[in-house]
Protein backbone atom coordinates (compact mmCIF):
# COMPACT_ATOMS: atom_id res chain seq x y z
CA UNK A 1 0.00 0.00 0.00
CA UNK A 2 1.49 3.28 -1.13
CA UNK A 3 0.27 5.71 1.54
CA UNK A 4 -2.05 4.59 4.32
CA UNK A 5 -3.97 7.86 4.61
CA UNK A 6 -4.05 8.83 0.90
CA UNK A 7 -7.68 7.78 0.35
CA UNK A 8 -8.65 10.41 2.96
CA UNK A 9 -6.28 13.11 1.73
CA UNK A 10 -6.80 12.99 -2.05
CA UNK A 11 -9.99 13.19 -4.05
CA UNK A 12 -10.69 11.31 -7.25
CA UNK A 13 -9.53 13.44 -10.16
CA UNK A 14 -9.63 12.68 -13.88
CA UNK A 15 -7.21 14.06 -16.47
CA UNK A 16 -8.05 17.26 -18.28
CA UNK A 17 -10.29 17.00 -21.34
CA UNK A 18 -10.44 19.47 -24.21
CA UNK A 19 -13.56 21.66 -24.15
CA UNK A 20 -16.48 20.25 -26.16
CA UNK A 21 -16.54 23.25 -28.49
CA UNK A 22 -12.89 22.62 -29.38
CA UNK A 23 -12.84 18.84 -29.63
CA UNK A 24 -15.79 18.57 -32.05
CA UNK A 25 -13.64 20.37 -34.63
CA UNK A 26 -11.59 17.20 -35.18
CA UNK A 27 -11.54 13.44 -34.55
CA UNK A 28 -8.51 13.35 -32.29
CA UNK A 29 -8.43 11.89 -28.79
CA UNK A 30 -9.03 14.71 -26.33
CA UNK A 31 -8.29 13.23 -22.89
CA UNK A 32 -4.96 14.36 -21.50
CA UNK A 33 -2.55 12.71 -19.09
CA UNK A 34 -1.90 13.20 -15.38
CA UNK A 35 1.11 15.11 -14.19
CA UNK A 36 3.60 12.97 -12.26
CA UNK A 37 2.21 14.31 -8.98
CA UNK A 38 -1.43 13.71 -9.98
CA UNK A 39 -0.68 10.13 -11.03
CA UNK A 40 1.12 9.51 -7.75
CA UNK A 41 -1.85 10.84 -5.76
CA UNK A 42 -4.43 8.81 -7.69
CA UNK A 43 -2.51 5.55 -7.33
CA UNK A 44 -1.98 6.28 -3.62
CA UNK A 45 -5.77 6.30 -3.08
CA UNK A 46 -5.83 2.50 -3.53
CA UNK A 47 -6.26 0.95 -0.07
CA UNK A 48 -4.78 -2.49 -0.91
CA UNK A 49 -7.90 -4.09 0.53
CA UNK A 50 -7.68 -7.44 2.27
CA UNK A 51 -10.21 -8.77 -0.25
CA UNK A 52 -9.71 -6.79 -3.48
CA UNK A 53 -13.18 -6.93 -5.03
CA UNK A 54 -11.81 -5.08 -8.06
CA UNK A 55 -10.33 -8.41 -9.20
CA UNK A 56 -13.79 -9.94 -9.47
CA UNK A 57 -15.14 -6.80 -11.11
CA UNK A 58 -12.55 -7.03 -13.89
CA UNK A 59 -13.28 -9.73 -16.51
CA UNK A 60 -9.51 -10.10 -16.99
CA UNK A 61 -8.79 -10.46 -13.28
CA UNK A 62 -6.30 -7.58 -13.37
CA UNK A 63 -4.08 -7.46 -10.28
CA UNK A 64 -5.02 -3.91 -9.46
CA UNK A 65 -3.75 -3.11 -5.92
CA UNK A 66 -0.32 -4.44 -6.81
CA UNK A 67 0.10 -2.34 -9.95
CA UNK A 68 -1.26 0.71 -8.11
CA UNK A 69 1.43 0.25 -5.47
CA UNK A 70 4.12 -0.06 -8.15
CA UNK A 71 2.86 3.15 -9.79
CA UNK A 72 3.01 4.94 -6.44
CA UNK A 73 6.64 3.81 -6.06
CA UNK A 74 7.33 4.78 -9.71
CA UNK A 75 8.56 1.27 -10.46
CA UNK A 76 7.29 1.28 -14.04
CA UNK A 77 8.82 -2.03 -15.04
CA UNK A 78 7.08 -3.83 -12.19
CA UNK A 79 3.80 -2.01 -12.86
CA UNK A 80 3.95 -3.02 -16.53
CA UNK A 81 4.85 -6.64 -15.72
CA UNK A 82 1.90 -6.94 -13.33
CA UNK A 83 -0.57 -5.35 -15.74
CA UNK A 84 0.58 -7.25 -18.82
CA UNK A 85 0.42 -10.58 -16.97
CA UNK A 86 -3.38 -10.43 -17.27
CA UNK A 87 -4.09 -7.92 -20.05
CA UNK A 88 -2.58 -8.08 -23.54
CA UNK A 89 -3.90 -4.68 -24.57
CA UNK A 90 -4.07 -2.15 -21.72
CA UNK A 91 -3.84 0.66 -24.27
CA UNK A 92 -7.30 -0.38 -25.53
CA UNK A 93 -9.04 -1.04 -22.23
CA UNK A 94 -7.45 2.05 -20.69
CA UNK A 95 -9.28 4.13 -23.28
CA UNK A 96 -12.61 2.43 -23.97
CA UNK A 97 -13.49 0.11 -21.08
CA UNK A 98 -16.49 1.11 -18.91
CA UNK A 99 -14.34 0.04 -15.95
CA UNK A 100 -16.50 -2.49 -14.05
CA UNK A 101 -13.48 -2.82 -11.73
CA UNK A 102 -14.14 0.71 -10.46
CA UNK A 103 -17.73 -0.21 -9.58
CA UNK A 104 -16.28 -2.96 -7.37
CA UNK A 105 -13.66 -0.76 -5.72
CA UNK A 106 -14.06 -0.95 -1.92
CA UNK A 107 -13.34 2.77 -1.65
CA UNK A 108 -16.46 3.27 -3.77
CA UNK A 109 -18.72 2.22 -0.89
CA UNK A 110 -18.69 5.74 0.50
CA UNK A 111 -16.23 7.69 -1.68
CA UNK A 112 -15.50 8.00 -5.39
CA UNK A 113 -13.50 4.90 -6.47
CA UNK A 114 -9.87 4.76 -7.53
CA UNK A 115 -9.26 5.87 -11.14
CA UNK A 116 -8.19 2.36 -12.16
CA UNK A 117 -8.83 2.76 -15.88
CA UNK A 118 -6.75 5.93 -16.19
CA UNK A 119 -3.91 4.45 -14.14
CA UNK A 120 -3.94 1.43 -16.45
CA UNK A 121 -3.63 3.68 -19.52
CA UNK A 122 -0.77 5.59 -17.93
CA UNK A 123 1.14 2.40 -17.10
CA UNK A 124 1.10 1.14 -20.68
CA UNK A 125 1.89 4.51 -22.25
CA UNK A 126 4.82 5.03 -19.87
CA UNK A 127 5.94 1.45 -20.64
CA UNK A 128 5.95 2.21 -24.37
CA UNK A 129 7.77 5.49 -23.75
CA UNK A 130 10.47 3.68 -21.76
CA UNK A 131 10.78 0.85 -24.32
CA UNK A 132 9.55 -1.76 -21.87
CA UNK A 133 7.04 -3.26 -24.32
CA UNK A 134 8.84 -5.76 -26.54
CA UNK A 135 7.94 -8.59 -28.94
CA UNK A 136 7.16 -11.85 -27.17
CA UNK A 137 8.09 -14.55 -29.69
CA UNK A 138 9.64 -17.56 -27.89
CA UNK A 139 12.87 -19.10 -29.18
CA UNK A 140 11.44 -22.62 -29.22
CA UNK A 141 8.57 -23.24 -31.66
CA UNK A 142 6.09 -26.11 -31.41
CA UNK A 143 5.52 -26.35 -35.15
CA UNK A 144 1.75 -26.33 -34.62
CA UNK A 145 -0.21 -24.08 -37.00
CA UNK A 146 -3.28 -22.20 -35.81
CA UNK A 147 -5.74 -20.06 -37.75
CA UNK A 148 -7.62 -17.27 -36.00
CA UNK A 149 -10.64 -15.96 -37.91
CA UNK A 150 -11.27 -12.34 -36.99
CA UNK A 151 -8.80 -9.68 -35.86
CA UNK A 152 -10.92 -7.90 -33.27
CA UNK A 153 -9.94 -7.84 -29.59
CA UNK A 154 -10.83 -11.53 -29.00
CA UNK A 155 -8.94 -12.72 -32.05
CA UNK A 156 -5.94 -10.51 -31.32
CA UNK A 157 -5.77 -11.72 -27.71
CA UNK A 158 -6.00 -15.38 -28.74
CA UNK A 159 -3.32 -14.86 -31.39
CA UNK A 160 -0.97 -13.05 -29.02
CA UNK A 161 -1.23 -15.78 -26.38
CA UNK A 162 -0.89 -18.67 -28.83
CA UNK A 163 2.19 -17.07 -30.38
CA UNK A 164 3.61 -16.63 -26.90
CA UNK A 165 3.16 -20.38 -26.40
CA UNK A 166 5.33 -21.03 -29.47
CA UNK A 167 2.68 -21.83 -32.08
CA UNK A 168 2.60 -20.47 -35.63
CA UNK A 169 -0.44 -18.19 -35.76
CA UNK A 170 -2.18 -16.74 -38.81
CA UNK A 171 -5.01 -14.23 -38.33
CA UNK A 172 -7.54 -13.84 -41.15
CA UNK A 173 -9.46 -10.57 -41.50
CA UNK A 174 -12.03 -9.84 -44.20
CA UNK A 175 -11.51 -6.08 -43.98
CA UNK A 176 -8.55 -4.22 -45.45
CA UNK A 177 -6.77 -3.74 -42.11
CA UNK A 178 -6.66 -5.68 -38.84
CA UNK A 179 -8.41 -4.53 -35.68
CA UNK A 180 -12.05 -5.45 -36.27
CA UNK A 181 -14.38 -3.48 -34.00
CA UNK A 182 -11.44 -1.54 -32.58
CA UNK A 183 -10.51 -0.13 -35.97
CA UNK A 184 -13.83 0.35 -37.71
CA UNK A 185 -16.43 0.34 -34.93
CA UNK A 186 -14.92 2.75 -32.40
CA UNK A 187 -14.42 6.41 -33.43
CA UNK A 188 -10.95 7.91 -33.51
CA UNK A 189 -11.87 10.45 -30.85
CA UNK A 190 -12.06 7.52 -28.41
CA UNK A 191 -9.28 5.38 -29.87
CA UNK A 192 -6.88 6.76 -32.45
CA UNK A 193 -5.83 4.08 -34.87
CA UNK A 194 -2.07 4.52 -34.44
CA UNK A 195 -2.65 2.82 -31.08
CA UNK A 196 -3.86 -0.30 -32.91
CA UNK A 197 -1.10 -0.10 -35.53
CA UNK A 198 1.54 0.06 -32.81
CA UNK A 199 0.22 -3.17 -31.26
CA UNK A 200 -0.19 -4.95 -34.61
CA UNK A 201 3.45 -4.19 -35.43
CA UNK A 202 4.53 -5.72 -32.11
CA UNK A 203 2.45 -8.84 -32.80
CA UNK A 204 3.96 -9.17 -36.27
CA UNK A 205 7.42 -8.91 -34.70
CA UNK A 206 6.26 -11.74 -32.42
CA UNK A 207 5.69 -13.91 -35.54
CA UNK A 208 1.91 -13.46 -35.81
CA UNK A 209 0.85 -13.25 -39.47
CA UNK A 210 -2.12 -11.09 -40.49
CA UNK A 211 -3.87 -11.78 -43.79
CA UNK A 212 -6.47 -9.13 -44.67
CA UNK A 213 -9.05 -8.78 -47.45
CA UNK A 214 -9.78 -12.48 -46.99
CA UNK A 215 -13.19 -13.80 -45.94
CA UNK A 216 -13.23 -17.38 -44.70
CA UNK A 217 -16.19 -19.17 -46.23
CA UNK A 218 -15.87 -17.12 -49.38
CA UNK A 219 -12.24 -16.59 -50.43
CA UNK A 220 -11.11 -19.70 -48.52
CA UNK A 221 -13.54 -22.50 -47.71
CA UNK A 222 -14.07 -23.62 -44.14
CA UNK A 223 -13.05 -27.18 -45.09
CA UNK A 224 -9.77 -25.93 -46.53
CA UNK A 225 -9.01 -23.93 -43.40
CA UNK A 226 -9.65 -26.84 -41.03
CA UNK A 227 -7.61 -29.18 -43.23
CA UNK A 228 -4.56 -26.91 -43.33
CA UNK A 229 -4.32 -25.99 -39.63
CA UNK A 230 -3.92 -27.93 -36.39
CA UNK A 231 -6.56 -25.77 -34.71
CA UNK A 232 -8.95 -22.97 -35.68
CA UNK A 233 -10.24 -20.19 -33.43
CA UNK A 234 -13.46 -18.43 -34.47
CA UNK A 235 -13.45 -14.80 -33.26
CA UNK A 236 -15.74 -13.27 -35.85
CA UNK A 237 -17.72 -11.07 -33.48
CA UNK A 238 -21.45 -10.43 -33.28
CA UNK A 239 -22.11 -8.58 -36.51
CA UNK A 240 -25.82 -8.86 -37.36
CA UNK A 241 -27.49 -5.64 -36.14
CA UNK A 242 -30.92 -5.53 -34.54
CA UNK A 243 -33.46 -3.95 -36.86
CA UNK A 244 -36.62 -1.92 -36.27
CA UNK A 245 -39.04 -3.35 -38.86
CA UNK A 246 -41.86 -0.86 -38.53
CA UNK A 247 -43.85 1.20 -41.03
CA UNK A 248 -41.62 3.40 -43.19
CA UNK A 249 -38.44 1.38 -42.61
CA UNK A 250 -37.51 1.61 -46.31
CA UNK A 251 -37.44 5.43 -46.35
CA UNK A 252 -34.19 7.15 -47.30
CA UNK A 253 -32.25 8.44 -44.28
CA UNK A 254 -32.48 5.38 -41.99
CA UNK A 255 -29.17 3.58 -41.35
CA UNK A 256 -27.62 1.00 -39.08
CA UNK A 257 -25.24 2.68 -36.65
CA UNK A 258 -22.29 0.49 -37.56
CA UNK A 259 -22.62 1.27 -41.28
CA UNK A 260 -22.33 4.93 -40.34
CA UNK A 261 -19.40 4.53 -37.95
CA UNK A 262 -17.42 2.17 -40.18
CA UNK A 263 -17.73 4.56 -43.10
CA UNK A 264 -16.40 7.54 -41.13
CA UNK A 265 -13.51 5.53 -39.71
CA UNK A 266 -12.56 4.38 -43.21
CA UNK A 267 -12.54 7.98 -44.43
CA UNK A 268 -10.18 8.99 -41.65
CA UNK A 269 -7.97 5.97 -42.32
CA UNK A 270 -7.85 6.64 -46.07
CA UNK A 271 -9.49 3.29 -46.78
CA UNK A 272 -11.88 3.06 -49.74
CA UNK A 273 -15.57 3.76 -49.05
CA UNK A 274 -17.41 1.86 -51.77
CA UNK A 275 -20.98 2.89 -50.93
CA UNK A 276 -22.88 6.17 -50.91
CA UNK A 277 -21.72 8.62 -48.25
CA UNK A 278 -23.66 8.72 -44.99
CA UNK A 279 -23.14 12.17 -43.46
CA UNK A 280 -25.07 13.90 -40.69
CA UNK A 281 -24.16 17.37 -41.93
CA UNK A 282 -27.18 19.69 -41.68
CA UNK A 283 -29.56 16.92 -40.56
CA UNK A 284 -31.91 16.65 -37.60
CA UNK A 285 -30.53 13.37 -36.27
CA UNK A 286 -32.19 10.85 -33.96
CA UNK A 287 -30.18 7.92 -32.57
CA UNK A 288 -32.36 5.01 -31.45
CA UNK A 289 -30.51 3.11 -28.74
CA UNK A 290 -29.04 4.34 -25.46
CA UNK A 291 -25.77 2.36 -25.37
CA UNK A 292 -22.16 3.07 -26.28
CA UNK A 293 -22.70 2.61 -30.02
CA UNK A 294 -25.43 5.23 -29.90
CA UNK A 295 -23.08 7.54 -28.03
CA UNK A 296 -20.45 7.05 -30.73
CA UNK A 297 -23.01 8.06 -33.36
CA UNK A 298 -23.76 11.23 -31.39
CA UNK A 299 -20.10 12.23 -31.20
CA UNK A 300 -19.63 11.56 -34.91
CA UNK A 301 -22.80 13.46 -35.90
CA UNK A 302 -21.69 16.47 -33.86
CA UNK A 303 -18.33 16.46 -35.60
CA UNK A 304 -20.00 16.27 -38.99
CA UNK A 305 -22.12 19.34 -38.23
CA UNK A 306 -25.56 17.89 -37.53
CA UNK A 307 -28.30 20.48 -37.13
CA UNK A 308 -29.62 18.76 -34.00
CA UNK A 309 -29.06 15.42 -32.24
CA UNK A 310 -31.48 13.44 -30.07
CA UNK A 311 -31.04 10.01 -28.51
CA UNK A 312 -33.99 7.73 -27.77
CA UNK A 313 -33.98 5.13 -25.01
CA UNK A 314 -36.78 2.60 -24.59
CA UNK A 315 -36.13 2.18 -20.87
CA UNK A 316 -36.83 4.79 -18.22
CA UNK A 317 -34.10 7.23 -17.21
CA UNK A 318 -31.71 5.41 -14.85
CA UNK A 319 -31.09 6.82 -11.37
CA UNK A 320 -28.00 8.97 -10.83
CA UNK A 321 -26.79 6.78 -7.91
CA UNK A 322 -27.04 3.19 -6.73
CA UNK A 323 -30.39 2.04 -5.41
CA UNK A 324 -31.22 -0.83 -3.05
CA UNK A 325 -31.49 -3.03 -6.13
CA UNK A 326 -27.91 -2.19 -7.21
CA UNK A 327 -25.81 -2.94 -4.13
CA UNK A 328 -22.05 -2.61 -4.13
CA UNK A 329 -20.00 -4.32 -5.61
CA UNK A 330 -22.34 -5.07 -8.53
CA UNK A 331 -22.07 -3.03 -11.73
CA UNK A 332 -24.88 -0.47 -11.36
CA UNK A 333 -27.27 0.65 -14.08
CA UNK A 334 -27.05 4.37 -13.39
CA UNK A 335 -27.21 7.45 -15.58
CA UNK A 336 -23.90 7.99 -17.32
CA UNK A 337 -23.27 11.00 -19.51
CA UNK A 338 -20.53 10.22 -22.01
CA UNK A 339 -18.19 12.72 -23.59
CA UNK A 340 -20.43 12.67 -26.67
CA UNK A 341 -23.41 13.79 -24.60
CA UNK A 342 -21.33 16.66 -23.29
CA UNK A 343 -20.84 17.83 -26.87
CA UNK A 344 -24.54 18.29 -27.50
CA UNK A 345 -27.48 15.89 -27.39
CA UNK A 346 -31.03 15.79 -26.09
CA UNK A 347 -31.70 12.47 -24.38
CA UNK A 348 -35.27 11.16 -24.40
CA UNK A 349 -36.17 8.25 -22.12
CA UNK A 350 -39.16 5.93 -22.04
CA UNK A 351 -40.06 6.46 -25.69
CA UNK A 352 -41.16 3.97 -28.33
CA UNK A 353 -40.87 4.58 -32.07
CA UNK A 354 -44.04 3.44 -33.84
CA UNK A 355 -43.40 4.49 -37.45
CA UNK A 356 -41.03 6.32 -39.76
CA UNK A 357 -42.78 9.09 -41.71
CA UNK A 358 -41.64 10.30 -45.10
CA UNK A 359 -42.22 13.01 -47.66
CA UNK A 360 -43.38 12.64 -51.27
CA UNK A 361 -39.82 11.92 -52.44
CA UNK A 362 -39.40 9.00 -50.05
CA UNK A 363 -37.14 10.86 -47.63
CA UNK A 364 -37.50 10.59 -43.87
CA UNK A 365 -39.19 13.65 -42.36
CA UNK A 366 -40.34 12.58 -38.85
CA UNK A 367 -40.86 9.77 -36.34
CA UNK A 368 -44.22 8.76 -34.91
CA UNK A 369 -43.61 8.04 -31.23
CA UNK A 370 -45.36 7.37 -27.96
CA UNK A 371 -44.23 7.53 -24.34
CA UNK A 372 -44.17 4.32 -22.31
CA UNK A 373 -44.19 3.37 -18.63
CA UNK A 374 -42.52 0.29 -17.17
CA UNK A 375 -43.79 -2.24 -14.65
CA UNK A 376 -41.01 -3.42 -12.32
CA UNK A 377 -40.68 -6.56 -10.21
CA UNK A 378 -39.64 -6.63 -6.53
CA UNK A 379 -35.97 -6.47 -7.56
CA UNK A 380 -36.37 -3.36 -9.69
CA UNK A 381 -36.14 -5.28 -12.95
CA UNK A 382 -38.23 -4.31 -15.95
CA UNK A 383 -41.06 -6.77 -16.56
CA UNK A 384 -43.21 -5.13 -19.23
CA UNK A 385 -44.17 -1.72 -20.51
CA UNK A 386 -47.33 -0.07 -21.70
CA UNK A 387 -47.93 2.97 -23.84
CA UNK A 388 -49.12 6.11 -22.12
CA UNK A 389 -52.49 7.08 -23.51
CA UNK A 390 -52.58 10.38 -25.38
CA UNK A 391 -48.76 10.64 -25.65
CA UNK A 392 -48.56 9.88 -29.38
CA UNK A 393 -46.91 12.58 -31.47
CA UNK A 394 -44.55 13.29 -34.34
CA UNK A 395 -40.94 14.36 -33.85
CA UNK A 396 -39.30 15.92 -36.94
CA UNK A 397 -36.04 14.37 -38.11
CA UNK A 398 -34.28 13.72 -41.40
CA UNK A 399 -31.79 11.04 -40.37
CA UNK A 400 -31.99 8.05 -38.01
CA UNK A 401 -29.25 5.74 -36.79
CA UNK A 402 -30.33 2.37 -35.39
CA UNK A 403 -28.00 1.58 -32.49
CA UNK A 404 -29.91 -1.19 -30.72
CA UNK A 405 -27.11 -3.70 -30.51
CA UNK A 406 -26.34 -6.94 -32.35
CA UNK A 407 -28.21 -10.24 -32.50
CA UNK A 408 -25.58 -12.86 -33.37
CA UNK A 409 -22.63 -13.62 -35.66
CA UNK A 410 -23.03 -14.03 -39.41
CA UNK A 411 -24.18 -17.58 -40.15
CA UNK A 412 -23.84 -17.56 -43.93
CA UNK A 413 -20.53 -18.78 -45.28
CA UNK A 414 -18.09 -19.93 -42.60
CA UNK A 415 -20.46 -21.23 -39.90
CA UNK A 416 -22.80 -22.94 -42.34
CA UNK A 417 -19.89 -24.57 -44.15
CA UNK A 418 -18.45 -25.80 -40.87
CA UNK A 419 -21.80 -27.10 -39.63
CA UNK A 420 -21.15 -25.36 -36.32
CA UNK A 421 -23.88 -25.78 -33.73
CA UNK A 422 -25.58 -22.63 -32.46
CA UNK A 423 -27.04 -21.93 -29.03
CA UNK A 424 -30.54 -20.67 -28.28
CA UNK A 425 -29.45 -17.10 -29.03
CA UNK A 426 -27.95 -18.15 -32.40
CA UNK A 427 -24.38 -17.64 -31.21
CA UNK A 428 -21.69 -20.27 -31.75
CA UNK A 429 -22.22 -23.04 -29.22
CA UNK A 430 -19.03 -23.53 -27.24
CA UNK A 431 -19.20 -24.07 -23.49
CA UNK A 432 -17.48 -21.50 -21.29
CA UNK A 433 -14.28 -22.85 -19.81
CA UNK A 434 -13.84 -25.24 -22.74
CA UNK A 435 -14.52 -23.04 -25.80
CA UNK A 436 -14.63 -26.04 -28.18
CA UNK A 437 -17.35 -26.26 -30.79
CA UNK A 438 -18.92 -29.44 -32.12
CA UNK A 439 -16.44 -29.33 -35.02
CA UNK A 440 -13.13 -31.10 -34.51
CA UNK A 441 -10.18 -28.73 -33.92
CA UNK A 442 -12.46 -25.65 -33.94
CA UNK A 443 -12.81 -23.29 -30.96
CA UNK A 444 -14.84 -20.09 -30.52
CA UNK A 445 -14.52 -17.00 -28.35
CA UNK A 446 -15.61 -13.40 -27.90
CA UNK A 447 -18.90 -11.93 -29.05
CA UNK A 448 -19.39 -14.72 -31.58
CA UNK A 449 -19.67 -17.14 -28.64
CA UNK A 450 -21.01 -15.15 -25.69
CA UNK A 451 -23.00 -12.53 -27.59
CA UNK A 452 -22.50 -8.78 -27.77
CA UNK A 453 -20.35 -7.67 -24.86
CA UNK A 454 -17.44 -5.48 -23.80
CA UNK A 455 -13.96 -5.26 -25.33
CA UNK A 456 -12.50 -6.33 -21.98
CA UNK A 457 -14.63 -9.49 -22.08
CA UNK A 458 -13.47 -10.18 -25.64
CA UNK A 459 -9.82 -9.99 -24.54
CA UNK A 460 -10.55 -12.28 -21.60
CA UNK A 461 -12.29 -14.81 -23.85
CA UNK A 462 -9.42 -14.74 -26.34
CA UNK A 463 -6.88 -15.40 -23.60
CA UNK A 464 -8.85 -18.23 -22.01
CA UNK A 465 -9.52 -19.85 -25.39
CA UNK A 466 -5.82 -19.70 -26.27
CA UNK A 467 -5.04 -21.65 -23.11
CA UNK A 468 -7.56 -24.35 -24.05
CA UNK A 469 -6.20 -24.57 -27.60
CA UNK A 470 -2.68 -24.90 -26.20
CA UNK A 471 -3.84 -27.72 -23.90
CA UNK A 472 -5.60 -29.40 -26.83
CA UNK A 473 -2.45 -29.34 -28.96
CA UNK A 474 0.21 -30.00 -26.32
CA UNK A 475 -1.59 -31.82 -23.50
CA UNK A 476 -0.80 -29.02 -21.06
CA UNK A 477 -0.34 -25.24 -21.11
CA UNK A 478 2.03 -22.77 -19.51
CA UNK A 479 -0.17 -19.81 -20.47
CA UNK A 480 -1.54 -17.79 -17.59
CA UNK A 481 -4.98 -18.72 -16.23
CA UNK A 482 -7.10 -15.81 -15.08
CA UNK A 483 -8.27 -17.65 -11.97
CA UNK A 484 -4.75 -18.77 -11.02
CA UNK A 485 -3.24 -15.31 -11.47
CA UNK A 486 -6.00 -13.64 -9.44
CA UNK A 487 -5.78 -16.23 -6.68
CA UNK A 488 -2.01 -15.72 -6.44
CA UNK A 489 -2.47 -11.99 -5.91
CA UNK A 490 -4.46 -12.62 -2.73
Amino acid sequence: MGKETAFKEYNRELPHKAAPADRVKNYNEFVGLYSDEELNHQSARCMNCGVPFCHAGCPLGNIIPEFNDAVYRKDWEEAYEILSSTNNFPEFTGRICPAPCESSCVLGINKPPVTIEEIEKHIIEIAFERNLVKPAAPLVKTGKKIAVVGSGPAGMAAAAQLSKAGHLVTVYERDDRPGGLLRYGIPDFKLEKWVIDRRIQLMEESDVTFICNTEIGKDITAEELVRNYDAVVLATGSTIPRDLPIEGRSLKGIYYAMDYLVQQNKRLGNSPVEVKDILATGHDVIVIGSGDTGSDCIGTANRQGAKSVKQFGLMFQPPSQRTQHMPWPSYPTILRDTSSHEEGCERVWGISTKAFLGDEQGNLRALKVTDISWELDDFGRRVKFQEIEGSGREIPCTQVFLAMGFSHPQHEGLLQQLGAELDERKNIKAKEGIYRTNVSKVFACGDARRGQSLVVWAISEGRETARKVDEFLMGHSSLESKDAVSAFSY
